[in-house]
């Protein structure tokens, strides 16, 4: 398969020059930047693209950097609405409020030094990389500070074109994005190994988290395993979201199945070489389930549970 046959690479091959440059724009604010590509359609890869985009940033006249500047919001301040900043910018979303209040102090004092937004590639950075960042360059001279950010604004275009390419990103040619503003998608499904069965009728809960670690998680959603022990009806996940956490009520389940099939309890602790006195003793050593694992912006995660009373294991599936 060649790049030419990606979704995003063929439409932008192919669109009417107003449509191609609309998202070309949604890249890069820049006018001048926009036409230079779209003068060098078509393109035979993505790499091709990439060295384009390159090309016309380098071009930029100090009117264009400006332009293209114009298009970005501050660190830490995204429009409402735009989702594109939001994603870039997440690193932010668990920040301390001291912390986002220095940035916002910092963001005003280099705006008042250099007369334009604090340009980063925030793509992947925490909110502390990104006011070291900023407490650094606020010290640089200006002409040195211009040179920087044309090389961030490089490195974002190619992040925003390795989207388009990759999802069809012009608009209404990308993955639809869920109520809550992203195409992020977690589904389960759990196998009782020691029947080697769906297990059905298991609770299932889901969390979200926005930032590091020491962010709080909000509810998200709740559903039950179907008759083929899977969860397929979880809503995507909100905007900013980069962890996960799936709860799995398992005592109900181990304890109906004990009551309803107490011989496969016996074997399953047998096989465990667990202690006979757990022979009669309803329920799981384990009465519930925690899974925590990290997402990225429009994917989809399948995580799939194997279960037995005394022990579990979970991977990512497809």
């Amino acid at each position: 398969m060649t790049s030419r046959s990606m979704p995003g690479l063929f439409w932008l091959n192919s669109a009417q020059d107003d449509e191609a440059r609309a998202a070309l724009h949604e890249v890069c604010a820049a006018g001048s930047w926009g036409s230079a590509l779209l003068a060098r359609r078509p393109y035979d890869s993505v790499e091709d693209l990439f060295a384009a985009s390159d090309e016309a940033t380098a071009a930029l006249t100090d009117e264009g950097l400006d332009e293209a500047m114009a298009g970005h919001p501050p660190i830490g301040r995204p429009k409402p609405g735009d989702a594109t900043s939001s994603r870039e910018q997440r690193g932010m979303a668990g920040a301390s409020e001291a912390l986002k209040a220095e940035m916002l102090e910092l963001n005003l004092a280099y705006q008042e030094k250099f007369g334009h937004v604090f340009l980063i590639c925030a793509t992947g950075r925490t909110a502390e990389e990104m006011r070291d960042a900023l407490r650094h360059r606020i010290g640089n001279d200006p002409q040195q500070e211009r040179r920087i950010v044309r090389q961030e604004l490089a490195k974002i275009n190619r992040i925003r074109l390795t989207r388009l390419t990759e999802e069809g990103g012009a608009p209404g040619h990308g993955p639809k994005e869920g109520a809550h503003g992203a195409s992020t998608s977690v589904s389960t499904h759990i196998l009782d190994t020691s029947r080697g069965r769906p297990a059905a009728g298991v609770a299932v809960r889901l969390s979200v988290r926005q930032g590091d670690a020491r962010a709080a998680w909000a509810a998200h959603g709740e559903s039950k395993t179907d008759a083929d022990g899977r969860c397929k009806d979880f809503p995507a996940l909100p905007e900013g979201t980069t962890h996960v956490r799936l709860d799995f009520e398992t005592e109900p389940y181990f304890v109906e199945e004990h009551s309803s099939n107490p011989r496969s309890q016996r074997e399953a602790a047998e096989q465990q070489d667990a202690p006979r006195v757990r022979d009669s003793a309803p329920g799981s050593f384990f009465p519930e389930v925690s899974i925590v694992f990290a997402v990225n912006p429009g994917e989809h995660y399948h995580v799939p549970l194997l279960l037995n009373p005394f022990g579990y294991s979970v991977y990512r599936g497809s």
